[in-house]
């Protein structure tokens, strides 16, 4: 069975399991409104699609950042209506970016607990060379969990890993240029106010800054695909 827009709909214990979370806790969701109610297909099963999915990651998110379930409520109601799995998906990155580096030193075993999936050797090879694993001395893997999810997600993406490396270091060189130029225009503006003036000056700036180099990188991706769809192939 699939979706409306065609993507392959999931059984509750499948929408669990993609998650990393529980049946019962899909269920809990459901009831208090966080999940919207499943599609109703043959024999009475409920399906899934992506935006449940993508929904439960956000929900994650918020969690691991300290929510309570009622602000997580609060939250999810304020979105607009009829968001997108990519939309949610683009929203939880922002939530991600604020949290703190949580890394750890995992085993084996944890690793597949914490990808909420499992990973083969393969998988864990690519994770290693995309950085988002570190190998210990002991068999170990040092992580961080907020990484590890965007990870995993990339394993799904059909592109060769050297594309996806080759992106990562893209991105990575023109973030780092913004940032240093940002920064540079900040300390040229704030240079004669007192220190305290600036740290809570930067602390303002901050979530503002991220917001539109998110909605400028998205509008100018978009931008440019729209462009290349639409030259002819040769």
């Amino acid at each position: 069975m699939t979706t409306d827009a065609g993507e392959p709909a999931l059984t509750i214990d499948e929408l669990a399991a993609r998650a990393g979370v529980t049946v019962r806790t899909v269920r809990f969701y459901g009831t208090k409104g966080l999940l919207p109610p499943p599609v109703i297909g043959p024999r009475r099963v409920g399906h899934y699609g992506p935006g449940h999915l993508a929904r439960l990651a956000l929900i994650e998110e918020l969690q691991r950042q300290g929510m309570t379930l009622a602000a997580i409520e609060r939250r999810l109601s304020a979105l607009p209506p009829g968001l997108s799995a990519h939309d949610l998906a683009i929203h939880r990155a922002v939530v991600a970016s604020w949290a703190p580096e949580a890394v750890e030193s995992v085993s084996r075993e944890e690793l597949g607990r914490l990808a909420g999936r499992e990973l083969g050797d393969e998988d864990v090879e690519r994770l290693v060379a995309l950085d988002v694993l570190a190998r210990e001395d002991d068999g170990r893997f040092r992580v961080d969990a907020g990484l590890l999810r965007l990870g995993v997600e990339m394993l799904d993406v059909p592109l060769s890993q050297e594309t996806i490396l080759a992106a990562r270091t893209a991105l990575i060189a023109h973030s780092r240029a913004a940032a240093g130029e940002l920064s540079r225009l900040l300390r040229e503006a704030v240079a004669e106010r007192a220190p305290q003036e600036v740290k809570s000056l930067s602390a303002h700036m901050h979530p503002l800054v991220v917001q539109a180099l998110l909605t400028t990188f998205q509008r100018s991706l978009r931008e440019e695909l729209r462009a290349w769809l639409s030259e002819p192939r040769a």
